[in-house]
């Protein structure tokens, strides 16, 4: 039985002006990003560790890794922008590195001290760091590797990361819980390593120390007596005490050069990865569509929509993709592909508007009906019957809303799909695409539902709601039906009332900003567009290098199939043409054009209309000017989604026959485009 296979996306899915101007405008905000990744590996300097005779940590790592594999880290911007009583400097990656990396073909999980910054302390966040990365090393049984150099608690901050429940010694927790489940750990212990430092390596099933390593539990300082017979915590806790005395430590080693190969031959010792096994046969191709050309498909407002198979394009093995269900739901994209030759689901939402399954008309995508989360808990459910790792790309707006949303039981549907992904143990990744809003973030598996890891982009917008909708919310009572500020009031109320909500506005968009959520852990790494298929490669091979451990199917026996013979039937819903939406009467007498050989723009759906994309800004097309078939030339505004309203033939925009912030509906006449004159250009 095998999957029938379709090729997607196109060369140039946007124009080349629009194209052009989405990839500088992003490209700005990934130099930014890569700005501040600079700064959080530069540490505090290379200096004193190298006078100590050690590595860097960043050295430690890259000498770890296969020559020439990628280091994909995890946790880089956390604690960005916090600064600490008792510090003059900032904590970069709250002193840790965590990541992802080769080490003799075998996918591991780095833990890794930074050395740089106060000694390899553990800051506020530091433990979560650790445990999240021993986390992700639990759910897909990778081998974790251990590079200790630590001092200990920062004390000056020791209640933030000391006494909770994710605190510093839940690190130990999850070390034993490692070992229970039979995850290889392996410690280099490189220079100091007090108190929570001193214990973390000792459940790993090797621990290697160098000549300046030592392990205390409290170090020659704080010991009685230690100054008067001049001991050192190298005395105390050494490599010739636990390796020799203790049995704490397995072996010796001179510098951490040495620590470093030895480390490496012990991963060397271990299972090799089934990923080979798990292609079937296949091999890995790159996409058919340059995954670099994601720069150019995301417009540079957000509110604008874009065509989400354009992404699969660029992330699938030659642009190859199976979809299930597709005349269901069709605001969803739920299917297979492979990815490095591995097959991976995919579950992702449409931000285009789609056709109504229920009537004519269109309604607006980025948004969940019942038709869709009904999807997705199918399609979650039966990738977790087939052990099928599933992959989240989220850019959603959140659940339709209203009497008919109520009387359809979305709650229960939400509910459903909820409990799917929570019980689901088949390897879950999101990727925060763009907007990411409300419970919709909830129900594609963001992070309160433990996804294995969740990825942002620079374009990422996480919260509840939007600056400006939360703003109206906040001064509704002072607003009239159309939320708008009210005319008759006096000048310096309705001064006062813009500036509340512009501030309010202004607070929830930073808010929104991805850096900060990566700053406190709400997101495990922001990346680059154009490093979503080496993460997506990556993220597929971990998936499946270990074996035994998680309910694997062959494709031939799929729950997948099923789903396809019992959709067999179902045919899309017919896409309404523009005079669908109901009779004219039904909104009163349309008017009429000037001349009877003017075309009629009919709004595509219910919502809001706007001919320009932002108060104060140039429409989108002036009245009076040609415009080209499939040109954009208004907006209908649904749930601060903005969708496109299209010419369908050539000519001039002769007049609207609505004013913007008008609520129209389905079909509704917004205004005509007349035929251009005989040999205009």
């Amino acid at each position: 039985m095998k999957l029938r296979l379709s090729v997607l996306g196109s060369k140039a899915p946007l124009s080349a002006p629009d194209r052009a101007a989405a990839a500088a405008w992003l490209r700005g905000l990934e130099a930014d990003l890569h700005a501040k990744r600079a700064v959080v590996r530069a540490g505090w300097g290379p200096e004193k560790v190298h006078k100590k005779g050690k590595r860097t940590t960043a050295e430690r790592v890259a000498a770890l890794l296969d020559p020439g594999s990628p280091f994909f880290e995890v946790g880089t911007l956390v604690n960005w922008g916090r600064r600490f009583a008792g510090s003059q400097k900032d904590a970069p990656g709250a002193g840790v590195v965590t990541g992802f990396g080769k080490v003799h073909g075998r996918w591991v999980v780095v833990i890794a001290n930074e050395n740089t910054v106060a000694s390899g302390s553990w800051w506020p966040l530091t433990p979560e760091k650790i445990q999240r990365a021993q986390q992700v090393a639990l759910r897909l049984r990778l081998p974790v590797v251990y590079l200790v150099d630590c001092s200990g608690l920062f004390l000056p901050e020791q209640a933030l990361s000391f006494p909770g429940r994710t605190g510093s010694g839940h690190i130990f927790t999850m070390n034993a819980r490692l070992a229970a489940a039979g995850v290889p750990q392996i410690a280099g212990v490189m220079g100091d390593c007090i108190a929570g430092g001193g214990y973390m390596p000792l459940i790993s099933d090797r621990v290697t120390m160098t000549e300046q390593a030592y392990m205390v539990i409290a170090g020659a300082a704080l010991i009685q007596g230690a100054k008067a017979l001049k001991l050192t915590s190298l005395d105390i806790g050494g490599p010739e005490v636990h390796v020799h005395q203790s049995g704490c430590a397995d072996r010796r080693v001179p510098d951490d050069d040495a620590c470093i190969a030895a480390l490496r031959a012990d991963v060397a010792e271990l299972p090799s990865s089934g990923a080979a096994f798990y292609r079937h046969g296949a091999e890995a191709e790159p996409p058919l569509f340059d995954a670099a050309e994601l720069h150019g498909l995301f417009p540079a407002d957000h509110r604008q929509s874009y065509d989400i198979r354009e992404v699969l394009a660029r992330l699938c093995d030659g642009s190859l993709f199976h979809e299930v269900l597709p005349h269901t739901g069709p605001e969803i994209v739920v299917g297979v592909g492979r990815v490095n030759g591995l097959w991976m689901g995919f579950a992702a939402n449409v931000v285009e508007p789609r056709p109504r399954p229920d009537g004519p008309g269109l309604r607006p995508g980025g948004i969940l009906y019942r038709e869709g989360i009904a999807k997705l808990a199918a399609f979650s459910r039966a990738c977790n019957d087939d052990g099928i790792p599933l992959v989240w790309l989220q850019d959603i707006a959140g659940f339709d809303i209203g009497v008919e949303a109520e009387a359809q039981g979305l709650l229960g549907y939400g509910s459903s799909l909820i409990y799917s992904n929570s019980t689901n143990t088949v390897p879950m990744f999101t990727v925060l695409l763009r907007k990411a809003s409300g419970a919709g973030y909830f129900a594609m598996a963001g992070l309160p539902y433990e996804p294995v890891l969740q990825l942002a982009t620079p374009l990422t917008r996480l919260s509840v709601m939007e600056g400006r909708t939360l703003a109206i919310a906040t001064y509704n009572s002072r607003l009239d039906d159309d939320f708008r500020i009210p005319a008759h009031l006096p000048a310096e109320e309705q001064d006062e009332i813009r500036r509340g909500m512009e501030r309010t506005a202004a607070r929830i968009d930073d808010d929104m900003d991805p850096v900060r959520a990566a700053a406190r852990l709400d997101i495990d790494e922001i990346i680059a567009l154009d490093e979503l298929r080496p993460w997506m490669e990556a993220l597929a091979e971990m998936a499946w290098q270990s074996i035994g451990h998680r309910r694997t199917k062959n494709p031939r026996i799929w729950s997948l199939h099923d789903l396809a013979v019992l959709a067999a039937g179902v045919r899309a819903a017919p896409v309404a043409g523009p005079d669908a939406a109901g009779p004219a009467a039904a909104r009163g007498a349309e008017p009429t054009p000037d001349a009877p050989d003017w075309e009629p723009v009919r709004a595509p759906m219910e919502g809001t209309f706007w001919s320009r994309p932002a108060p104060g800004e140039p429409p989108l097309a002036a009245t009076g000017a040609p415009v080209t078939a499939g040109q954009r030339i208004a907006l209908i505004e649904v749930m601060k989604t903005f969708n496109p309203v299209r010419v369908a033939g050539e000519g001039v925009l002769a007049r609207w026959a609505v004013a913007d912030g008008a609520p129209v509906e389905a079909g509704q006449l917004l205004g005509w485009v007349r035929p251009a004159a005989p040999g205009a250009a």
